[in-house]
């Protein structure tokens, strides 16, 4: 079993990061809370995670041995596959998602693409006794609001959608755009979240 990957970061796209570790380059599929967190760097640490079938067998990294053990438990549940996993850990951070599943609010999770009324209440149901095993600072709701909320992101978001990109890695990219230039017009965030997606 890989525990983790630690080498020079080759290729980097949103869902997609390539690790030279000894000169073999490694594909490892990537959340956007990951590929925020190394991108820019030339040295890379990724926790790994190895989904084996017969069909394929692919490498999921992600930036801290948190998220990998949240989404380890995310694919323990019925029904929530590897590639589901990663959009809700690319829609939410650790503490968001950490916070919503110990307070059962199923409301943001459904916003999550491909995640229903049934699928966000069994993965409350299953993991909200596990999440505190995993000492994770829960991100409080207020938090958790704001980060959804606001007109430029909902207008940026949107516009976003309309182009045909899928609405949560869109509203993460808005998200850090956001976070970084918090007074940003829609139109700029618009621009630089293309550039980014």
């Amino acid at each position: 079993m890989i525990e983790y990957l630690k080498g020079t970061l080759a290729e980097l796209s949103p869902a997609l990061a390539v690790v030279e570790c000894h000169g073999v380059g490694y594909g490892v599929n990537i959340s956007l809370n990951t590929f925020s967190a190394i991108q820019g760097k030339q040295e890379v640490k990724l926790w790994v995670s190895e989904s084996i079938r017969e069909d394929a067998y692919q490498l999921w990294g992600f930036s801290t041995r948190a998220e990998r053990e949240l989404f380890l438990l995310l694919t323990s549940v019925s029904g929530i596959g590897a590639s589901t996993g990663r959009m809700i850990l690319s829609s939410l951070t650790v503490s968001e998602l950490a916070g919503i599943i110990s307070e059962g609010n199923d409301k943001v999770l459904k916003t999550v693409k491909g995640i229903g009324p049934k699928a966000a209440a069994r993965i409350i149901v299953d993991l909200r006794d596990k999440i505190g095993s995993l000492g994770i600072e829960a991100a409080s709701p207020a938090a958790v609001a704001s980060a959804v909320g606001g007109e430029v992101m909902d207008e940026a978001v949107q516009a976003l959608t309309m182009l045909g990109f899928s609405p949560a890695p869109v509203h993460k990219v808005v998200q850090k755009i956001l976070t970084d230039e918090p007074e940003a017009p829609v139109e700029r965030v618009i621009k630089l979240a293309l550039k980014m997606l």
